[in-house]
């Protein structure tokens, strides 16, 4: 199967470096079987993380890895660039990653091979048993936890994280499920969507690790209201779905 990897940018240059060395190797080995294309959205990046994609991928000649780049003039937000790459994509499988490696580019192949017959979606899950955490300051797990908890009871209590880029998908989820967050509600909002439609979700348990270069750009008080707001139209539908019943 052809493989697409979309990874969206912003003000990522302190990363580039660091993004070869490990995403490389993890490519050269995809490309033994499939056909891979990785594409990255620089979401109106105003440091030098646009020229340094083409400087550092761009004259590549790799046999099966062809690079893709997009650009959005300004920042318009996580969802955004998620929407820009899915608009592009040619796989059959679809993975979507941070730029920054929190989550190890070589375990690409490991949460690919989660896509087993039968299921649609795999996420990385580092509050899964055999998952974890490495080095992240607390005040930043409290969002994602805390958020992934209400979710497991507005959801599916046997998922464990809700709010993770780090995933694969097949083609048939990104054509069919919507999503309209331009920020970084944007993969659980995608993700919930898909398991409310019928799709299925594995779980991947990782790593999550602290980032090593430059900061997150996710706004903590921002993404717990949309958050909250989101959480409350599931509630919304789930007691539609019971009044149906």
């Amino acid at each position: 199967m052809n493989i697409s990897i979309v990874i969206p940018c912003y003000n990522e240059e302190e990363n580039i470096a660091k993004l070869k060395t490990e995403l490389l190797p993890v490519l050269m080995n995809l490309s033994q079987g499939d056909e891979v294309e990785t594409i990255f959205v620089d979401d109106g990046s105003t440091d030098a993380t646009w020229p340094l994609l083409h400087q550092t991928f761009g004259d590549l000649n790799l046999p099966g890895v062809h690079f893709v780049f997009l650009q959005h003039e300004v920042n318009r937000g996580l969802g955004a660039a998620l929407r820009t790459g899915f608009a592009a994509v040619s796989g059959d499988l679809i993975v979507t990653t941070d730029s920054d490696g929190t989550y190890r580019f070589s375990t690409i192949p490991a949460l690919l091979a989660c896509l087993t017959p039968g299921v649609d979606l795999v996420t990385a899950s580092p509050y899964h048993p055999q998952g974890g955490v490495a080095g992240v300051p607390r005040y930043r797990l409290v969002l994602s936890q805390g958020a992934s908890f209400l979710y497991r009871v507005l959801v599916n209590w046997k998922v464990h994280t809700y709010t993770c880029l780090f995933r694969a998908y097949r083609r048939k989820v990104i054509d069919t499920v919507s999503f309209q967050s331009n920020g970084f509600l944007a993969g659980t909002e995608l993700m919930v969507k898909a398991m409310l439609k019928g799709y299925r979700v594995a779980e991947f348990p990782a790593v999550l690790y602290a980032r090593q270069y430059g900061t997150s750009k996710a706004k903590l008080i921002r993404t717990i209201l949309a958050h909250l707001r989101f959480q409350w139209r599931v509630f919304l539908h789930r007691l539609r779905l019971v009044a149906l019943a």
